[in-house]
This record gives structure tokens, sequence and C-alpha cells, in this order.
């Protein structure tokens, strides 16, 4: 056989394996001859491998947009993060509730990451995507709030621009791709590699440290245990919960580099509360979801508090903001687009960075199991309110998804009280394909 046969047929072997739908498409728009694979509008590439590098990420997003349905006729609520639409009136309501929500997708020619590295996620950053829009999400509510709407071709508010300015694809942004992958190194990930859920909300933890204007207070709750203790220690470190949950600490403690009493802070540092993103990566099942955990993951939409979860699909990550019926409502960041480069004055074309069709839906059976549930509480009474809706939900019908204690369990002692950074090298695995790359599914429990 001609070598350059043999090497093409291996080609498509690997596509076929890694990629079956992209395949399934290439094979019905390319005209195959002995050394050239050429596509049916007249351009050529010299191999299989060349060709898809050139069109499979455009035949991949088309393939998707394909798929894209209006929402059905159906009297059963829509639930959006919270907020329930009906899907017989108020259409234009919830497609303007999803464009509005950041959709932060695949990107290319952006700065090399790390100097030398890629310049374009496409392949490999759907879950870091997917991680930035959850974490956009929270950066919304902390300064826009749950009923902002975008509104495009308009000027829009400071408080917006420095949103995406902190996702922008340098270097220097706060949440940019750059910066999630150059972290994720320290997790075990070298650049280019798939994230898993339970990785990316370590390295979004990680990253908000470095974000003084919306000041975060990341928790990622590990071992499917949510211990309330925890984190109002970490929403209020200038209370000394060890002599009572209203005792102010007397002891002078350095922040911002300054030596200060909790009486000196400035006003801004004395706030009752610091904003809550958490961040809870669960297993609902081995190969596939657990029926038990439907219902209770359908709950999850329905609080206000809600920031959605991300997760996916064999072969693709996702964002889910909703549900209606048994269908999730997601976000698909597989979608290549330029990078975006802001102007002079500080704005920058944002159409790009919001869904302005139907959103995507999927049975929550396909769901795969492996997820991280998002969830932001502006206030104290916020979490309060969304530990009682927990421990109702936990008390209904199906599996609690995880556990709710008032104060860390005696035999469970975690990176968090210690003060350490989580080494999960030999956490137990179990590989999947995920998006053309092995995706490391973490066992919390079982």
């Amino acid at each position: 056989m001609d070598a350059g046969k043999k090497t093409a047929g291996k080609q498509f072997l690997y596509i076929s394996l890694i990629c079956p739908d992209v395949m399934k498409l290439l094979k019905s728009k390319i005209l195959l001859s002995s050394t050239k694979y050429a596509p049916v509008i007249g351009e050529t590439a010299s191999t299989v491998w060349e060709f898809v590098v050139k069109y499979a990420t455009l035949t991949y997003d088309s393939l998707r947009f394909g798929e894209i349905e209006d929402f059905p006729e159906t009297s059963e609520p829509v639930w959006i993060l919270g907020q329930q639409f009906s899907a017989l009136t108020e259409k234009d309501e919830i497609l303007a509730d999803v464009t509005s929500r950041l959709w932060l997708t695949y990107r290319k020619n952006f700065q090399p990451i790390g100097g030398t590295g890629p310049t374009s996620d496409t392949g490999w950053g759907c879950m870091l995507r997917c991680g930035q829009m959850i974490l956009g999400q929270a950066l919304i509510c902390r300064h826009l709030g749950r009923d902002w709407r975008w509104s495009p071709g308009q000027r829009q508010r400071a408080e917006y621009i420095s949103i995406l300015n902190a996702f922008i694809d340098k270097k220097d942004s706060y949440y940019s791709i750059h910066q999630i992958a150059q972290m994720g190194v320290g997790e075990g990930k070298s650049i280019g590699q798939w994230y898993g859920p339970n990785t990316v909300a370590q390295v979004l933890k990680k990253l908000a440290v470095f974000d003084s204007w919306s000041r975060l207070a990341v928790h990622v709750a590990m071992d499917n245990t949510v211990v309330i203790e925890e984190i109002k220690r970490l929403c209020m470190p200038w209370l000394d919960f060890d002599r009572g949950a209203c005792a102010v600490s007397e002891e002078p403690r350095e922040m911002n580099g300054d030596l200060e009493g909790a009486c000196a802070l400035a006003e801004e540092e004395t706030a009752l509360w610091k904003p809550l993103v958490l961040l809870i990566p669960l297993r609902l099942g081995l190969s596939d979801i657990n029926e038990a955990y439907i219902e209770p993951l359908k709950q999850c939409f329905m609080m206000p508090q809600s920031l959605g979860v991300i997760g996916g699909k064999p072969n693709s990550a996702h964002y889910f903001i909703g549900f209606v019926g048994d269908e999730l409502i997601y976000l698909d960041p597989h979608t290549t687009q330029p990078a975006v480069d802001p102007n002079e004055d500080g704005q920058f074309p944002d159409d790009s960075y919001h869904c302005q069709h139907p959103p995507c839906r999927m049975h929550i059976c396909e769901l795969d199991p492996s997820i991280a549930a998002g969830f932001f509480c502006q206030t104290e009474d916020d979490f309060d309110d969304w530990c009682a809706q927990i421990r109702k939900v936990s008390s209904c019908r199906g599996l609690p998804m995880f556990e709710l204690v008032d104060s860390q369990p005696s035999h469970l002692i975690t990176a968090d009280v210690l003060n350490l950074t989580p080494d999960f090298s030999d956490s137990d695995r179990l590989e999947r394909f995920f998006d053309s790359e092995d995706e490391e599914f973490e066992i919390l429990s079982l």
C-alpha cells in the first residue's frame, strides 16, 4: 500500500476514535483522492490531519449549532439559575436571561500561553471555559445583580466592562485562559491538558485570591461535605469562632500586608461577610448518573443562590444553567472565535461573549456523573437561607448529593483547616475520553 494512503488511513482511524461526530461530518463534506483531501467548497489540504486542523473546528461548530432547537411548547416550568419562566408565554424573557450570561468559548490567535505555548485552546480548553462561565456568573451577581440584563449595541456599565476584562485572553487578566492554564501546572496539569471539574474549581479558588476588586471568598467543598463553620471562618475571618460566633478577635492580624486590628480596617474590609462562591465537586454515579440524584440536582437550579453546574457528557464539557422537564439547559463552549482586544477607551465588541440563540438542551440522564455545582451567597443571610434549603431538599425524595454539617467531623481533616495546598496526585482516577483529551475524574466517595 502507498505510504501516503497508509498514513492517511491511520489519521482517519485516530480521528474517528477521538471525534466520532466530527468524523461523520467530515465523511460527508470531503472528496477523497489518493493524496489530496479537498472540501466540497474547493480548497485543498495535503493531509487528513492538516484538513482537520484547518477545518474540523468549523465543522464541529456547525454540527453543534445545527442541533440547536427552540424551547418545546410545554407547560412545565423553565428554571434558569434560580428564576422560573414559562415556555409558553415567556420565551423572549428566557432568551434575554440566557443571553445575559457570559458565554466564554474557545478562542484563537491570542498571546501565547507562557510566552511560547499555544495560541488557541480549541480541543482542550472547554472545561476551563466552563469554569470561567460559572465564575463569571458569580461576578455578575456580585457587581451587577442576578436581574441584570445585557443590552447589545449600547455603551455598557463600567462594572460590566471590568468583569469582561477579568476574562480577556491575556496573561494579566485575573481569570484568563493564560492564568488558569498556568495555575493548573501546580495542580499537576500541563498546559494544554484537559481539566476535570474538581481541578478547575481548585484553580479558580487560587486565582480569586488576587482579585482585590471582587474580594470573593471561594470555597471548594471536598469529600462530599459542606462544613458550615469552615465557610463562616472563611467569609468572616475577623471573628474569633473559638470564643463564640460573635467575638471579634483582639489579636492584630496581617491583612493586605499590614498588621491591623479588626476595628482599624477600612469600611469595605469590615463588611460582615465576604461574598461566597461555593463550589462542590461531586460524583453522582460511576459511569452514568444515578437516577436517585436527579431530583436533588434539579432542586439546585431552583435555588436563588445557584451559579449552575459545570460538567458535561462524553467528548464535551458544558456549563449547565437550568432545566425544563427532564432536559438540562446549557451553554456550550465548543465554538472557536477570534481573540478580542479592548479599544483605547476600554470598551470592546462584546457580542461574541453572549449566546444570542436558544440555548442547547440535553436529557439529564446523558450527564456525566462527574460535576461541580456552584452557589453564590452575597450575604450571611443568603448562606443561612441556602443551608435551610439544602436541609429541606435532603429530607425529600432522592439521595442527597452531599452532606451539610455544622462543624468539621473529628475523623475528617481537610487541607483548608490545615491551611495546606491540596494535592490530588494520588487521588483515584476514572479516565474517559473528553474533548480529544483523557479526562481525569476524581472519585470523591462511593
